[in-house]
């Protein structure tokens, strides 16, 4: 790539080549683990990106002394090497990766069985709908939850790419400026698994998100102020940990609370794949002429993050106020008072089922 319109073109096909892939691994998780275990994987597949990102930096420094080797600069290297990698690794995993459980040959008949069984009934009395249906892909474009969860999404997603590729930091050297992204990003894996563990532990999303967003709130808030580097480095540090981990929770929690597999993989397709227009927004806000406090771009992520802050809460409010009055009639039922929907009307209710209690 020796011209800008060249770069435009590749960094397109990269795009188109990447878009599915965030929302097809989520999705191929929620189709082997129940509710309460959801998070942790996304958080490990999310996590190894983190991970990435604290060890791009060290790597981006190491590969810089071979510029000029053959005739290639230190950032054509880095490219090359992490295209080899990225193709090997499409190639292993195509053999390896299985469609669903019932499918996976590595399993005994058993073990399939009991995966099966335990995803089938984790979130419904009568089983999960796995009939594909126009109905199913309606029902997720006009689904409430999908277009609150993407304000939601949007609140850490903006975050996120933003301080992707506002980093490296500060006014140093470039070799100084990729060592300090090191620290943020492993501070931020290890702020991701506590996240992760805890909120499948006691089941709940909301509040691993909203500390989430508290974090990237203060960050923001000291990097778009006249202070100390070292201050804006402490606040880089909340931001990146912030951003990161509470990215996993956002897509946990849609995942659980979308019943039906068609109508859950349509419902995080759009989650994902709209709300990642943000980094379109994020990657053009960190302008040059803002040099040194980025009072726009900072501006900008805050509102971000305030748009998650408001949404955030309300969705707790109407998630409780459905638990409530569905706890309420399912006890009416239990007292013979209301009439027990049939299996096969729960089974298509899906999420909207009376039994169905989401998760806050």
């Amino acid at each position: 790539i020796y011209r800008y319109p060249q770069l435009v073109g590749v960094r397109v096909c990269l795009g188109i080549a990447e878009a599915g892939l965030f929302p097809g691994v989520a999705y191929y998780l929620s189709l082997w683990y129940p509710r309460n275990a959801l998070q942790r994987r996304i958080g490990l597949f999310f996590g190894a990106a983190t991970i990435a990102g604290a060890f791009s930096g060290l790597f981006a420094f190491a590969v810089s002394f071979m510029s000029g080797t053959r005739g290639l600069l230190g950032w054509n290297y880095v490219q090359i090497i992490e295209g080899i990698i990225t193709v090997a690794v499409g190639l292993i995993s195509f053999p390896i990766l299985v469609d669903f459980p019932v499918t996976a040959d590595f399993l005994t008949p058993e073990e399939r069985a009991f995966v099966v069984w335990k995803k089938k009934f984790d979130n419904s009395s009568v089983g999960e709908e796995e009939r594909f249906m126009v109905e199913h892909v309606y029902q997720a474009f006009t689904d409430w939850q999908v277009w609150i969860h993407l304000l939601i999404y949007i609140s850490l997603v903006g975050p996120l790419y933003g301080i992707t590729l506002f980093l490296p930091f500060g006014e140093f050297t470039t070799a100084i400026s990729q060592l300090l992204t090191v620290p943020p990003y492993i501070f931020a894996t290890i702020v991701l698994g506590l996240f992760a563990y805890y909120s499948d532990k006691v089941m709940m999303r909301s509040p691993f998100i909203l500390a989430a967003q508290i974090m990237c709130l203060i960050g923001f808030s000291i990097n778009i102020a006249n202070v100390s580097t070292g201050a804006k480095y402490f606040g880089t540090f909340l931001i990146v940990a912030g951003s990161y981990a509470g990215f996993p929770g956002i897509v946990a929690w849609l995942g659980n609370n979308l019943c039906g597999q068609y109508k859950r993989g349509v419902g995080m397709a759009l989650h994902i794949g709209i709300g990642n227009f943000s980094g379109a927004i994020a990657s053009n806000i960190f302008r040059t002429q803002d040099k040194p406090r980025f009072i726009l771009g900072h501006a900008i992520e805050l509102m971000f993050v305030g748009i998650g802050l408001i949404c955030l809460p309300i969705t707790v409010v109407i998630y409780s106020r459905i638990n409530k009055k569905r706890a309420h009639f399912m006890s009416r039922v239990a007292d013979g008072l209301e009439r027990k929907p049939s299996p096969e009307e729960l089974r298509e209710l899906g999420d909207r089922a009376p039994d169905f209690q989401y998760i806050l």
